[in-house]
């Protein structure tokens, strides 16, 4: 599923292509990945200029004049990128926006488990998803990072992957980041002294930082917006490595489940109950 940089990636390569670019057309072609109205739809956002295009959390968000929103969330293989006049459609497009230019903004989910929402100016905040979202992890302090996981008695992991205590981490990057911090995923986080999550929350930014300057990372059907695959998957430390050798140590990586999702660390470099 792309997380953080690679929607991140997705919103800034599309930000100039759709700003400043009026909507002349709107079609959903699978009701499944659209729960709206479709008509209400359109007439929302046909005849509008586009102001924005940015992220929240693993959402991509067209913004338009006088503040209504598409929210696109991509989940597992939902892709956006913009077409040029008279470009032939890819198959599996559920959604469709037509701009005054002649190009358009292509929705496109082979496994249907992405969605596109319409919002009315300000409705948004009352959607129930995003109104729970927890803070952005870039632009959050050390002491709300604290704040928002010391004490917790679940495990570290559990906690990053959860939307509502930070946003936008998954399972590729709080794997990368918690080794860098030197904790395993099954630490529990009220076993994690204060200097600790600080550490934590220096690799958790920093991971993401790189991952976004290297436009996210290629698994499988991710694509940025001009169509191009990631490459911050060559460099993963432990993610989809297990059974290799730990590039810190040498010593063979380990794969357990951590709250459902299968994770990657090396029992030598990471603590379990990490000291000061």
């Amino acid at each position: 599923m792309p997380e953080l940089p690679e929607v991140e990636t997705i919103a800034r390569g599309l930000d100039p292509l759709l700003s400043g670019r009026r909507i002349t057309g709107l079609a959903v072609l699978d009701r499944l990945v659209f729960p709206g109205d479709p008509e209400t739809f359109r007439e929302l956002f046909v005849g509008r200029v586009v102001t924005r295009v940015y992220r929240r959390a693993k959402l991509c968000l067209v913004e338009v004049e006088g503040g209504g929103i598409i929210a696109f969330h991509l989940k597992m293989t939902g892709r956006l990128f913009v077409t040029r006049p008279g470009e032939r459609p890819e198959p599996h497009l559920r959604v469709l926006l037509e701009l005054e230019d002649g190009r358009a903004l292509h929705f496109i989910d082979t496994r249907r488990f992405g969605s596109c929402r319409g919002f009315a100016p300000g409705a948004i905040e009352s959607w129930d998803f995003y109104r729970r979202l927890g803070p952005e992890p870039l632009c959050m302090s050390a002491q709300d990072f604290r704040s928002a996981l010391a004490g917790r008695g679940g495990r570290i992991k559990a906690l990053l992957l959860n939307q509502e205590v930070v946003a936008g981490i998954g399972n590729i990057y709080a794997d990368e980041a918690l080794f860098a911090a030197g904790i395993r995923p099954d630490a529990r986080a009220v076993d994690i002294p204060p200097t600790r999550l600080d550490t934590l929350f220096a690799a958790v930014q920093d991971v993401l930082c790189r991952a976004i300057e290297s436009g996210g990372s290629t698994i499988r059907d991710y694509r940025t917006a001009e169509g191009v695959e990631g490459s911050f998957q060559w460099t993963f430390q432990v993610y989809g490595r297990g059974g290799q050798p730990c590039v810190a140590c040498g010593r063979t990586l380990r794969v357990e489940k951590v709250a459902g999702r299968t994770s990657t660390f090396c029992a030598a470099c990471q603590s379990l109950t990490p000291g000061t």
